[in-house]
């Protein structure tokens, strides 16, 4: 019964120590678990990536859309972004009312 013990425990411990290798290398090595988990995160924070920029371009599409079909949306913008005022219209600009206070506080 002895000797039989001894007939198996070689071959047990090289398929073991097969195994344990097998296990390490598809856990580690190239192309491993490891690295199939971290291309995931990255094909995952690609995909969030994507998708805020199609949200973006939609909307940049639709403001398009509407500066070319909308005058009063492009007046607006003009008016707004470029400080662009009608014939004949005048623009008064008031201050604040704290720097309006320290003024009047500095001058008496």
């Amino acid at each position: 019964m002895a000797r039989f013990k001894k007939n198996y425990i070689a071959p047990i411990l090289l398929l073991s120590l097969v195994a344990v290798l097998l296990f390490a290398w598809l856990t580690f090595g190239r192309h491993g678990l490891i690295d199939l988990y971290k291309m995931q995160k990255e094909k995952e924070r690609y995909l969030s990536i994507i998708k805020d920029i199609k949200e973006k371009n939609r909307l940049l599409a639709d403001e398009i859309r509407r500066l070319r079909g909308d005058p009063k949306y492009l007046e607006s913008v003009a008016r707004k972004e470029l400080g662009l005022v009608k014939e004949n219209e005048i623009i008064y600009h008031f201050k604040s009312g704290q720097k309006a206070e320290e003024e009047n506080d500095n001058r008496e």
